[in-house]
């Protein structure tokens, strides 16, 4: 058995495999190999709530991919910021959008160690792809950023995503919206935004959406807040929407009919991609 030291040198320089990271959370989520026993604690623990929770993770992603090769294919727009890359998996939004169009550029941001140190060279595979570390919830850090402006014009239409980020700010609870508006208000005529985030019902399912964030907030990794049709909208100020709207992720433009019902977890994720006029 090797011992500490060993075990140790193997963790990734900047990487605490002693606190849950948000993006191996997801990592675990989604069935991964970068987390760590801390990671999949957070997943054990929300799974009390709903053992289908990972479906969190799974929903998000469809409509990740989804949403991007609309986008790709349908609007015209070659250039994609993506805010809070996450760890590499299946399908990240510059293979869904490359295959579309090889040319179309696409920026990853994050700040998260993990990332840092396992995904960059991952996602930076080609020369339209590039990756930022800053903090997402930080906008005028962004769009002051040397390598995004550089990359980025922002005097053309662009496409803006959010995807299961928002509800891991911990902070005042009307900050996101105002984030989300200073990102809105510094877009050009014709932009995309395309958001997703934990979400309560306000129905039958609100009792397991809340027992659910009550399980993320007081987990290692201590964030994970579920917001209503009505605050979510909030985070689109502005925009014309993309019919449906704001909706279930599941019921965003599915791939085919749908021969099951959705479980509860598969019902407390919503998402939605709006028009800057």
């Amino acid at each position: 058995m090797p011992d500490a030291a060993t075990r140790t040198e193997r963790v990734p320089v900047g990487v605490d495999p002693t606190r849950a990271s948000i993006a191996r959370v997801y990592d675990a989520f989604l069935l991964g190999k970068d987390n760590y026993e801390i990671d999949r604690e957070v997943l054990h623990k929300v799974q009390k709530a709903a053992p289908e929770a990972q479906d969190l993770a799974f929903e998000n992603r469809g409509f990740l991919i989804r949403a991007c090769r609309f986008l790709a294919s349908q609007t015209g727009i070659t250039q994609f910021l993506d805010l809070g890359s996450g760890l590499p998996t299946a399908e990240n939004t510059h293979q869904v959008v490359q295959r579309i169009n090889p040319e179309t550029t696409v920026v990853y941001v994050d700040n998260d160690p993990v990332v840092l140190a396992h995904g960059r060279a991952l996602l930076e595979e080609n020369e339209h792809t590039h990756f930022v570390a800053e903090d997402i919830f930080e906008p005028q850090r962004i769009l002051e950023h040397e390598v995004i402006r550089e990359h980025i014009d922002f005097t053309q239409p662009l496409v803006l995503l959010q995807m299961g980020t928002l509800h891991h700010f911990n902070g005042d609870h009307h900050r996101p919206a105002e984030i989300m508006k200073e990102f809105v208000d510094a877009l050009p005529s014709g932009s995309f935004v395309g958001v997703s985030h934990f979400f309560d019902p306000e129905d039958e399912d609100s009792k397991t959406a809340r027992r659910m964030e009550e399980f993320f907030l007081h987990s290692p990794m201590g964030s994970g807040t579920f917001r209503t049709q009505k605050e979510i909208e909030e985070l689109f100020p502005g925009l014309e929407m993309v019919p449906p709207g704001v909706v279930r992720c599941a019921d965003w433009w599915p791939d085919g009919p749908r021969l099951k019902d959705l479980n509860v977890a598969q019902r407390t994720i919503a998402g939605g991609v709006g028009r800057k006029p």
